[in-house]
């Protein structure tokens, strides 16, 4: 008896009815839901003057409309590998597009701050679902020899959505106020579903069926990890705004929450369970250094997108708006740079990639303290271009570098497990860039809360600048440990 034809909505399937171009189409349909997801994450440092203003809030607080979408995001990467096998791709991706969208919407039509972090973090659920599945499709339909093309392609078009979301953003504020910046995902995430329902296959990774059978989710492990990311980041911020005792006991509570989380990780794999993270991909020499690095690059990038338009609207006092326009030519940039260098990624080591993207983005952190008041406006877009260059080598690069020696089967843990180790360096960077510019502007006999702007401010500005220069240049020794084996000839499954 002949075998019965696979479901229409399979891997398989798919790849029958679109033929060859289907992995592209494939990667397109997640390339959307992720430029809705990162817009999401960074597009509203845009309104943080303004809904700081709206809501009364001092600096500490306000950055918790950021930190807080990093948390929920980096807690939620680790559900990704469990979802997709229990629910498969369609499911798994549609539900975080869903939940994105209504985020989006309740923070727009929020009435009290509260609402407003709430609907960042259920943004930040969403998003660190949706995330590590593009490196997941990449390494397992694409063939080694296209990996890096497929990233740069990929990457080229993920950051022209914060690339042209600040300009849009600013205008959007300036004209309509900060609760248009959340109705900017909807249009992406409705564009997301139809796609899903299109081409994204209903099969878990590696072609087979979504087993909801399958072992329960290790939510021990999901609560340690929230909880010691909650700790941590508030400790950080008690550092500065609380008691030295309170910082001291949450950063201690998350150290013993790691601890609690790498035993039991431990004793699920003894065990024979599933553990949330497996902590064998650490074994591998690249994935741990590609780990380090990712922390570092997540500290570095996300803090400075947080310190960024906050330095250009209260440090050297431009409008939302202009604030936007000076950031463009640098997305742009970064976008053109990401596509060339994803066809260098197939041909050149990753660590020589990875580390002069790191070197150009210390440059551009440490230019930053020649910017004054009377500085031409075009020198500051030259140094954000200079960054965004630098982190055009890293994008594609770094992943793909971190884990071509892993195994086929630990593709899934690895993409999450990388994503969540640099979204805890996100998260990290944003309360770090915010307790030290606290720091250095009490320091200097300064508040953001003066109206006029100050030679002190800028430089406590720039000294959270060097700061960030300082960690790239640290990353630079884990990246030069990047040197790769041969990438694996397996051919790739879905």
């Amino acid at each position: 008896m002949p075998a019965p034809p696979p479901p229409t909505d399979s891997i398989a399937a798919l790849r029958e009815r679109y033929g060859p171009r289907y992995r592209w189409l494939l990667l397109l349909s997640v390339m959307v839901g992720t430029m809705a997801s990162i817009m999401s994450s960074t597009i509203v440092n845009v309104a943080i003057p303004d809904m700081s203003q709206f809501f009364l809030l001092g600096q500490e607080r306000a950055q918790w409309v950021s930190s807080g979408f990093m948390v929920a995001m980096t807690v939620s990467m680790l559900t990704t590998p469990w979802l997709l096998s229990r629910y498969g791709y369609r499911l798994t991706y549609s539900a975080a597009m869903w939940l994105l969208l209504g985020g989006g919407v309740l923070g727009g039509v929020a009435t009290q701050f509260g609402l407003v972090l709430l609907a960042r973090v259920v943004e930040g659920l969403a998003a660190g679902v949706v995330q590590p599945i593009p490196a997941i499709i990449i390494l397992r339909a694409f063939e080694p020899s296209e990996q890096g093309r497929a990233s740069g392609i990929f990457g080229m078009g993920v950051v022209l959505a914060p690339a042209l979301g600040p300009s849009v953003g600013g205008v959007l504020v300036d004209w309509f106020g900060w609760r248009s910046i959340f109705f900017m995902v909807v249009p992406l995430c409705l564009a997301s579903l139809w796609l899903a329902r299109t081409y994204v296959p209903a099969s878990a990774p590696g072609g087979v069926a979504a087993n909801r059978d399958g072992a329960g989710l290790d939510w021990r492990g999901l609560v340690l990890g929230g909880v010691g990311t909650l700790c941590l980041l508030h400790g950080l911020v008690s550092l500065h705004g609380g008691s030295v005792t309170e910082a001291g006991a949450l950063l201690a509570g998350a150290a013993l929450a790691l601890a609690a989380f790498i035993a039991w990780q431990r004793h699920l794999v003894a065990v024979g369970q599933a553990p949330l993270m497996n902590l064998a991909l650490f074994g591998y020499r690249q994935f741990a250094m590609g780990s380090v690095v990712a922390f570092i690059y997540g500290t570095a990038l996300f803090g400075s997108t947080y310190l960024l338009p906050v330095y250009l609207q209260l440090g050297l006092g431009l409008s939302a708006s202009h604030v936007g326009t000076l950031l463009l030519p640098a997305g742009l940039v970064l976008a053109l740079t990401i596509a060339g260098v994803g066809q260098l990624a197939d041909r050149q080591p990753t660590h020589v990639l990875v580390s002069i993207g790191l070197a150009l983005l210390t440059a551009s952190f440490g230019l930053m303290v020649t910017v004054q008041l009377s500085t031409a406006l075009w020198v500051l877009v030259a140094w954000a271009v200079l960054g965004r260059v630098g982190l055009g080598f890293i994008l594609p690069s770094l992943n793909l570098g971190a884990m071509r020696g892993i195994d086929r089967e630990l593709i899934p843990q690895g993409a999450s497990a990388i994503n969540f180790v640099r979204m805890l360096g996100g998260a990290t960077g944003v309360s770090l860039c915010g307790i030290v510019l606290e720091w250095r502007l009490a320091a200097h006999g300064d508040s953001l809360t003066r109206p006029i702007t100050s030679p002190e401010r800028l430089l406590a500005f720039n000294e959270s600048f060097l700061l960030l220069a300082g960690l790239c240049a640290v990353a630079l020794v884990a990246a030069w440990q990047l040197r790769a084996r041969s990438p694996t000839t397996a051919s790739p499954t879905d």
